[in-house]
């Protein structure tokens, strides 16, 4: 039994069951919240039927679609199909290929009947009252009348040609009223018989109904034909109770705000399904593209703006205009806090399923989408160093947004009639809801910064404000250390920018990354010349002082957590000497005790190694500071390979192992830290000591304030003296 109940409880409890039941959970609450609106229309419909008298409260203009479409249909069906010529030399070739045969048959050295057998196969005459006179004359005539008939015939068919044979005029039998109509003059009796009998032989339809031109003309017809349009103005019923609920009263409540989906079962799985497809593509979007922010916490955030958003179109107002809902605030909180890619997917789908799900107009989704994208641009320029940035970031989103609406507007109102108003009063809502998203975002960053456990920007900016009580602390306990930190800062800063990483992130981990040195601030060499004492190492064994030294990593993790530091701080503080050898120790210890009795595990910080681009570049900005300022005015060569040594010992001991460094990011951090080293260690010119034992030795009172002028003429003077 017990057995049973801890396979169940391990079931329950593992990580596969926990992000299925997320998924689900999140999926269901957000299909409820979709779902809303629809309860409200199952309150006033049940079976199609009104279940109370429903109130206009603004004029709307409903076009009637079943009568518009049954209108447009009759006129469609007025339409005369389009007809186009077919290759007329075909026709005339066949009469040309009939006069050489019958030529041929004349000049025949045959008897007469034999002509006549060929003649009938290639004249169908069998239902020619005059057929043997036709025969007869085509066999018998002189030269010269037989060409004359076909000249005539050849005439006669350009004629009739020109005018056009349809397939229903050759259905009909209309071939030889057609050829008698068209017959040219100064033609016999006996000339008619026999050119109409040749021309019935070759005639066929020359004009053909072209399909898709029909097609075209049909449509054209349609789209010509207005639609019917019926008025509800304010006050009037749209809905009397007991009233079926026709497809114009379904417009006209839509367009009245009221969700028209009746709730059951096949609807609402409709909606749970649209919601899990969308789902599952953002998160394979971020499995394939975004690994690093599929922890909890940001797929936490994610969900709990996505659900807020959500239970506020679902919270609008019947016949409130969709365009004040805060999508902008959503795309820039998720651009801060993920990035602006993350925040695009995420928008547009959100934008996709709120359209289906509360019905809003294409016009909304396409003007949202569009407007995601410059959002995503915009906000990727900020500088997070002023907060007003943000206030301009939702300015521009705001004008950027009335030209996506307006533009349209102007393209739907070539197309159909489109209210002014309405078109000024959504410009207006989009305008102000960019800036107020901006607002809103802005307000809303210390509270998701404080429950999702996520450093913004705006988060690391407030850090490395020196007036922090950590670092306050710090300078005060253990300034050597903040100083240290201030340097080291600096070094990484720099670099991170130099290889594209994050400098505000680099910068503020580098102050904090020694606060754990404030539990024994006079154990660390850079405090004791501060305080004037003596190194209390020297009376520690090696192991002693090991365990001291490195114990400031997990020391200063506990002080990040007292301090509420965030989670991306503590990497900083953890992981800037990996699993690096207290090498000054280990050496101690191995005199002491010998190079048998000492393992370099034993002497080793705990870890974990660095494992994104800014905490390695703190181990080596870290190691490389300490070991620069340990020299007495060091040349550039020097530092130069101080720094060489340091990193080829970290990448030999495979402390940057973890991280995402490229031999060229190493390359680039060395070139910086040299840079910014040497403009360290630059030497100065001691005027102020020459002065002052110049004054000394002619008894010269030092002024306590000089003009510029006239201190670079005391100065000059001085100079020219020394010279004598």
């Amino acid at each position: 039994m017990n057995t049973i109940i801890n396979n169940i409880k391990a079931f329950f409890t593992s990580s596969s069951t926990v992000k299925i039941s997320a998924l689900l959970g999140f999926t269901i609450l957000f299909t409820g919240v979709i779902s809303s609106q629809i309860y409200f229309f199952q309150n006033i419909i049940e079976n199609g039927i009104s279940k109370r008298d429903i109130i206009a409260q603004k004029t709307l203009t409903v076009v009637d679609v079943k009568r518009t479409e049954q209108h447009r249909k009759e006129v469609a069906s007025r339409v005369e199909p389009v007809l186009t010529a077919a290759e007329d030399e075909f026709i005339k070739t066949n009469l040309i290929t009939m006069e050489n045969s019958i030529v041929q048959i004349r000049k025949k050295d045959t008897m007469t009947s034999v002509k006549l057998e060929e003649l009938g196969i290639l004249l169908d005459l069998s239902e020619n009252p005059k057929k043997e006179f036709i025969t007869s004359f085509l066999l018998k005539s002189d030269d010269q009348s037989l060409h004359e008939v076909f000249d005539k015939a050849n005439l006669t068919l350009d004629k009739i040609l020109r005018s056009g044979i349809t397939e229903s005029d050759y259905e009909k039998n209309n071939i030889n009223f057609l050829i008698t109509n068209n017959m040219v003059s100064n033609v016999s009796k006996r000339q008619i018989s026999v050119i109409s009998a040749l021309l019935e032989q070759v005639i066929v339809p020359n004009l053909v109904v072209d399909e898709f031109a029909t097609e075209i003309a049909r449509k054209n017809a349609m789209n010509s034909v207005k639609p019917y349009e019926i008025t509800f103005q304010k006050g009037d019923k749209i809905l009397f109770e007991g009233e079926p609920v026709t497809r114009l009263k379904r417009d006209a409540l839509r367009q009245a705000g009221y969700n028209v989906y009746e709730l059951n079962w096949h609807g609402l799985s409709a909606i749970y399904i649209l919601v899990l497809m969308a789902t599952l593509m953002f998160l394979g979007y971020m499995k394939f593209f975004e690994k690093k922010f599929l922890e909890p916490r940001y797929i936490a955030l994610s969900a709990v703006l996505t659900l807020v958003l959500a239970l506020i179109a679902a919270l609008l107002p019947t016949g409130f205009s969709p365009y004040i809902l805060p999508l902008p605030a959503y795309m820039i909180i998720m651009s801060i806090f993920l990035n602006p890619r993350v925040a695009f997917i995420s928008t547009v789908i959100l934008s996709a399923v709120l359209s289906i799900g509360m019905q809003y107009d294409v016009q909304w989704l396409i003007a949202f989408v569009l407007l995601t994208v410059v959002s995503m641009i915009t906000i990727s320029r900020i500088h997070f160093s002023r907060r007003f940035d943000l206030i301009k970031t939702g300015f521009y989103i705001g004008i950027a947004a009335v030209i996506i609406v307006l533009s349209i507007y102007l393209i739907e109102k070539c197309l159909i009639e489109v209210s002014n108003i309405m078109v000024i009063q959504n410009c207006c809502l989009v305008f102000l809801n960019g800036i107020l998203s901006s607002i809103i975002a802005l307000g809303l960053f210390p509270v998701f910064e404080s429950w999702f456990k996520i450093i913004t920007p705006y988060g690391l900016a407030e850090l490395a404000d020196h007036n922090q009580p950590l670092l306050k602390r710090l300078q005060f306990e253990a300034p050597g250390t903040y100083h240290h930190s201030l340097m080291v800062s600096n070094l990484c800063e720099a670099a991170a920018e130099a290889i594209g990483a994050n400098p505000i992130l680099a910068r503020v981990g580098a102050f904090y990354h020694d606060i754990g040195k404030l539990k024994r601030p006079l154990f660390f060499v850079e405090n004791q010349s501060y305080f004037g004492i003596e190194n209390p190492h020297s009376k520690l064994n090696p192991r002693l002082s090991k365990m001291v030294i490195t114990a400031h990593p997990k020391d200063g993790v506990e002080i990040a957590k007292e301090y509420g530091l965030p989670p991306i701080i503590h990497n900083f503080i953890l992981q800037h000497h990996g699993e690096g050898l207290a090498s000054y120790f280990y050496n101690q210890a191995v005199k002491e005790e010998g190079a048998e009795n000492v393992k370099e595990e034993q002497f080793r910080y705990t870890g974990p190694k660095p494992n994104t681009k800014e905490t390695a570049i703190l181990m080596i900005a870290d190691a490389v500071e300490s070991a620069v300022r340990s020299l007495k005015n060091p040349t550039p060569e020097e530092i130069d390979a101080i720094i060489d040594k340091i990193i080829v010992e970290r990448l030999n001991d495979t402390q940057l192992a973890d991280s995402p460094l490229t031999l060229h990011d190493i390359k680039v951090i060395a070139a910086t830290f040299s840079r910014i080293l040497r403009g360290m260690q630059h030497n100065r010119i001691k005027y102020q000591e020459n002065l002052a034992e110049e004054f000394d030795k002619n008894k010269i009172i030092m002024p306590t304030k000089l003009l510029d002028e006239d201190l670079e003429n005391k100065i000059k003077q001085l100079e020219n003296r020394n010279e004598d």
